[in-house]
């Protein structure tokens, strides 16, 4: 049976790394993404599928989403998996965080998942089902500094997630979150200086950060047949990040 599955944020980063790696488990895919400049270097590194289209899209745009989806449908589909990779991210204080900033950042990362999950939700209940699986980030589930308005919009995700799980599952479709922890994408690349990488890394138990293909995996996972008992639930990909209290002795003191 034909799957197509919708990737939106596709263009770069995890979302890019998904795309190949669902392409690899014989997905059809449609990579959107608001940015033409990312767009067209998707295209090039995935000349050669014939099983890929693209798509120019703005998450929080309600008119383009709906239509997106329905185009995917009648032409490409029918959609029986969608994965919400688009998102925005900001580092500002508490005290300096502005309204505007903070509803960008919301607009984009929680109401983008929001649009892009139920226009595809409603299409999946329609022609059979299939699953979602929606991006929020280990910001989302503690506190993060710098980060109200992503920690805000990424913890959003998860609870709506376990919505989508509760008044989805009885209509064919699964919902569940990956939450990764520091990733190696273009972004964290260009913005984690030398000293944010020194903060980080002491509190992954791994002593690196991950590379989009091996968070990539877990999408694959929940999206697949193999999970199909699981839903409502968030995979965390951090190298074991959260496992701690966000303190560590130093390696020499923790016992054998």
């Amino acid at each position: 049976m034909t799957r197509t599955v919708i990737v939106s944020g596709g263009a770069s980063g995890i979302g890019l790394a998904t795309v190949e790696r669902l392409l690899d488990d014989g997905w059809r895919a449609v990579v959107a993404d608001r940015g033409t400049a990312a767009l067209d270097q998707a295209r090039a590194r995935l000349a050669g599928h014939a099983d890929v289209r693209f798509e120019q899209l703005d998450v929080t745009d309600e008119d383009a989403v709906e239509a997106a989806v329905a185009r995917v449908d009648e032409d490409f589909g029918p959609v029986r998996g969608v994965v919400t990779a688009a998102g925005i991210g900001s580092a500002t204080s508490f005290l300096d965080s502005s309204p505007q900033l903070f509803r960008q950042v919301l607009e984009v990362n929680l109401t983008g998942t929001f649009l892009l999950a139920r226009a595809a939700a409603r299409s999946m209940v329609r022609t059979g089902g299939g699953a979602i699986v929606t991006i929020s980030s280990v910001s989302g589930t503690r506190g993060s500094p710098g980060r109200a308005a992503y920690s805000a919009s990424k913890g959003g995700v998860i609870t709506m997630t376990k919505v989508m799980a509760l008044e989805l599952g009885p209509l064919g479709v699964r919902a569940n979150c990956v939450a990764p922890g520091a990733t190696e994408t273009p972004l964290v690349t260009e913005v984690h200086t030398p000293e944010v990488r020194a903060a980080i890394l002491p509190a992954i138990p791994l002593g690196r950060y991950a590379q989009p293909r091996e968070t990539a995996e877990a999408i694959a996972f929940l999206l697949d047949e193999r999970s199909a008992f699981v839903t409502g639930q968030t995979l965390t990909v951090d190298g074991g990040q959260t496992a701690g209290a966000g303190w560590s002795l130093p390696r020499t003191e923790v016992a054998s």
